[in-house]
C-alpha cells in the first residue's frame, strides 16, 4: 500500500496537539495531587489504552482520565473524563461530536455519585452546531481552531496549512522538514498555541479546577423508617396519612438511607441506599 503523506501529516499535527494538551492537564493534575492517565503502559490496568466500564459492562476508550488516589499501580476514582479530537474538515465534525458524547455520557451516569468533570477539546474545523450540541449536554468545551494551529506551527518556521487540493509532494516536503525538528522546536509550537488560545484555555482550566478542587460543605443523612402500606384508593391513602402517629418514637426498621452531599462549587449529589453497608461504602468513596 502506498504511503499517504497527507494522512501522515495530519497525524503529526494531531500528535503535537495531544502533547500540548497532556502538558496542560498534567500541570493541573500535579498541582492538585491527582493522577493523569493517558495512552501508555500502566501496571494498574491491562494494555496501553485508557478504558473504563459503564454500569452496563460496556468498555469505553478515552484520551485522558484524572483520578483521585490513582498511582501507576492502583486505579483511583475518576474525577474528570476528557476527550480530544482533531479534524481538518467540518464534514464529519457532528458525527465525531456524537461519538465522543456516546463514550463519555454512559461513564458520567455510572459515576454520577462522583460528579466527574466532563471535558472535550476539539481542534481544527468543527461546526458551531457540533460545539453547541456538546455544550448543551453539559460538556465543558475548549476549541482550538485551525487558523490558530497553523499560526502556532508558523512560529517554529513550518507551513502546516493544507487542503484537499494540496499535492502529496508538498506533504512530503513538510514531513521532511519536520524530521529535522527537535524538542525545542515542538515546545515552541506548544507555547505559541497555548498563548494564542489563552482565553479559552484559561476558561477550561478554571472550570476543571473548580470541579476537581471542590470541598464538601455539608452532608445530610436521612434514615427513613416505617412499613410500606398499599392502599386501594386516594381517599384511603389520605385517611392513612391523617391517622398516622408521626409524633411517637419510631420503632420500625430503617427502609432506606437518603444522603445529600453539598460542595463548595454548588454541586449537589443525592443518593439513596437500601442498607447501611452500601451507604458507608458510598461515603468512603469521597474520603
Amino acid at each position: 500500500m502506498a504511503v499517504s503523506y497527507s494522512h501522515k501529516w495530519g497525524q503529526i499535527i494531531g500528535d503535537v496537539l495531544e502533547f500540548a494538551i497532556r502538558q496542560f492537564l498534567q500541570k493541573i493534575a500535579s498541582e492538585h495531587n491527582l493522577y493523569l492517565d493517558y495512552k501508555k503502559s500502566r501496571k494498574a490496568r491491562p494494555g496501553k489504552k485508557v478504558s473504563w466500564q459503564d454500569k452496563y459492562g460496556n468498555s469505553h476508550d478515552l484520551d485522558y482520565v484524572i483520578e483521585r488516589g490513582g498511582t501507576e499501580n492502583t486505579l483511583g476514582l475518576p474525577v474528570a473524563f476528557i476527550e480530544i479530537a482533531w479534524r481538518r474538515y467540518t464534514k464529519h465534525s457532528r458525527n465525531k461530536a456524537q461519538e465522543i458524547e456516546g463514550a463519555i455520557v454512559p461513564l458520567s451516569q455510572t459515576y454520577n455519585h462522583l460528579h466527574p468533570f466532563l471535558g472535550i477539546i476539539l481542534a481544527g474545523e468543527f461546526t458551531s452546531g457540533s460545539l453547541s450540541q456538546l455544550k448543551s449536554k453539559g460538556f465543558t468545551v475548549l476549541y482550538l481552531d485551525y487558523a490558530s494551529i497553523i499560526k502556532a506551527f508558523n512560529a517554529a518556521g513550518i507551513v502546516a496549512s493544507f487542503n484537499e487540493d494540496t499535492p502529496e509532494n508538498e506533504f512530503k516536503k513538510k514531513i521532511k522538514k519536520w524530521k529535522t525538528f527537535g524538542t525545542k522546536d515542538i515546545q515552541k509550537i506548544v507555547i505559541k498555541l497555548l498563548n494564542i488560545k489563552a482565553g479559552g484555555i484559561n476558561t477550561f482550566r478554571q472550570e476543571l479546577i473548580r470541579s476537581i478542587a471542590r470541598k464538601v460543605t455539608s452532608i445530610t443523612v436521612l434514615a427513613l423508617h416505617g412499613c410500606a402500606v398499599k392502599l386501594n384508593t386516594i381517599q384511603n391513602a389520605i385517611e392513612y396519612i391523617n391517622e398516622y402517629k408521626d409524633k411517637e418514637p419510631c420503632e420500625n426498621p430503617v427502609l432506606k438511607y437518603e444522603i445529600d452531599i453539598k460542595y463548595s462549587n454548588g454541586d449537589n449529589i443525592h443518593a439513596i441506599f437500601q442498607n447501611k453497608k452500601e451507604s458507608v461504602i458510598f461515603l468512603k468513596s469521597f474520603m
